[in-house]
C-alpha cells in the first residue's frame, strides 16, 4: 500500500497548475482526457504532447483511456467501501496535506539580491573556475617498475621525450600508444591521488615518486597549466541564490520543529 500512496501523491503533484481541462484530447464516457491526464502517462509535466510524434502521441492517449477506463471499473465494483481503500485514503491525504505544506514553506523563504550579492562578496575564495591542467602519465602495475621508470627519466637529458617514449614501451594504461598523453582536464577531475600529485608539480616537471591510485602506479609529467580565475557573479548569483533558500528553509523548518516538540505530547517506546 505504501508504493501507491506514493505513486498517488506523485501523480497529484504532477499535475498541480498543469493546462486547463478545456484542452483535451479524447473524452471517455462523457469525461475528459486532459493535458493532465497525459502529463501522468509521461511523467513529465514539461513534456509538450503536441510536439510528439503521433504515433508517441497515439500511444499516449490510448494509455490514458485505458487508465480511465480501468478507473471507471474500479469505483464501478464498490471498492471505494473497502477498509483497504478507507485506509489508503486516509494516508493520502495525510501524507498530501504535509507534501503541500512543506511546499508553502519553502515558497514563503525569501532571499533578497542584497543578500545574494552579499553572501558572494564574503565568499569570493568559493567562486573559482579551476585550475586546467595538461599531463601526461606512466601507469604500471606495481611500485617497483614505477620506481625503474623514474629511475630513467633521471638519468634522460629531454626529460619529455624520454617520457614519451617510456609511456609507449611500459604503460599499461589506455593512453600509452598517445605517449601517455591526458589532454587538458580541471585540476580535480582526476582521483585525488592523482590530482594532488598533479597539481603539486611544476610545467615540465614529473613526479618524482610513485603515484598510487586505485587502478595502480603512476608517473606523472605537467606539461601546462592554466591558472584557477574567479568566477563573476552572473554565473554564479543562481545557484547562491538557492543554497541561501536551502539554507533559509532548513532554519524555519528545524525552529518550527523546536516548537511543534515543546507543544507536544511525544512518547517513545
Amino acid at each position: 500500500m505504501r508504493k501507491i500512496v506514493s505513486s498517488v501523491i506523485a501523480t497529484l503533484v504532477l499535475t498541480t497548475s498543469l493546462s486547463a481541462a478545456s484542452d483535451y484530447y479524447a473524452s471517455v464516457n462523457g469525461e475528459k482526457i486532459t493535458k493532465d491526464d497525459l502529463a501522468v502517462i509521461l511523467r513529465n509535466k514539461n513534456v509538450d504532447i503536441d510536439l510528439l510524434p503521433k504515433d508517441r502521441k497515439d500511444k499516449i492517449i490510448q494509455q490514458a483511456i485505458k487508465k480511465k477506463l480501468f478507473t471507471f471499473e474500479a469505483l464501478k465494483s464498490g471498492i471505494e467501501k473497502e477498509k483497504e481503500f478507507k485506509d489508503a485514503l486516509d494516508k493520502i491525504k495525510k501524507d498530501l496535506a504535509l507534501e503541500i505544506w512543506m511546499q508553502q514553506q519553502f515558497k514563503a523563504v525569501k532571499v533578497s539580491d542584497k543578500e545574494v550579492k552579499d553572501y558572494f562578496n564574503n565568499n569570493k575564495s568559493k567562486f573559482k573556475e579551476p585550475a586546467i591542467l595538461e599531463a601526461r602519465h606512466i601507469l604500471l602495475k606495481n611500485d617497483a617498475d614505477a620506481k625503474k621508470v623514474i629511475a630513467k627519466l633521471n638519468k634522460a637529458k629531454n626529460k619529455k621525450d624520454e617520457f614519451i617514449k617510456l609511456a609507449k614501451e611500459m604503460s599499461t594504461g589506455p593512453t600509452a600508444n598517445k605517449g601517455g598523453y591526458l589532454g587538458k582536464f580541471p585540476e580535480n577531475r582526476m582521483v585525488p591521488e592523482f590530482s594532488k600529485a598533479a597539481k603539486a608539480l611544476k610545467v615540465g616537471e614529473y613526479s618524482k615518486t610513485p603515484v598510487k591510485t586505485q587502478f595502480g602506479y603512476h608517473v606523472i609529467y605537467l606539461e601546462s597549466k592554466t591558472a584557477s580565475k574567479p568566477l563573476s557573479y552572473d554565473k554564479v548569483e543562481n545557484n547562491i541564490k538557492q543554497f541561501l533558500l536551502q539554507s533559509k528553509f532548513k532554519d524555519r523548518m528545524d525552529n518550527i520543529s523546536k516548537k511543534l516538540k515543546n507543544e507536544a505530547k511525544i512518547v517513545i517506546k
